[in-house]
């Protein structure tokens, strides 16, 4: 199976090569269906109650990872927190040690 990769994101445009979704349900879905390559998050979505930090949160707990993650939040408190999330779960040994994990800001457009 090849692997893909998946952008979440409900506002900006979806860069080539990716897979778009817009909800955390969506991205759950793919990830679970999926072997995924890159994934690369928002935090701040339509639904205020379903955003990136829960989406981090049920992928540790359900163990569904990518090779890399990257966390591409405009929001600079909430993508720090993710990616805080993400590592403490790599130092506790509830992630694979060899997933990247990145946080790299995107501008609204």
């Amino acid at each position: 199976m090849d692997k893909i990769n998946v952008f979440l994101d409900d506002y900006r445009t979806c860069p080539v090569d990716y897979f778009l979704v817009e909800t955390i349900d969506d991205c759950l879905l793919m990830m679970k269906d999926n072997e995924i390559n890159q994934l690369s998050l928002d935090h701040d979505l339509e639904n205020k109650y379903r955003n990136g930090f829960m989406l981090v949160e049920m992928m540790v707990a359900k163990q569904l990872f990518a090779e890399s993650i990257t966390i591409h939040s405009a929001n600079v408190g909430a993508g720090k927190a993710m990616y805080k999330y993400l590592k403490s779960a790599q130092d506790e040994w509830k992630m694979p040690l060899n997933i990247i994990i990145k946080l790299r800001p995107l501008p609204l457009r």
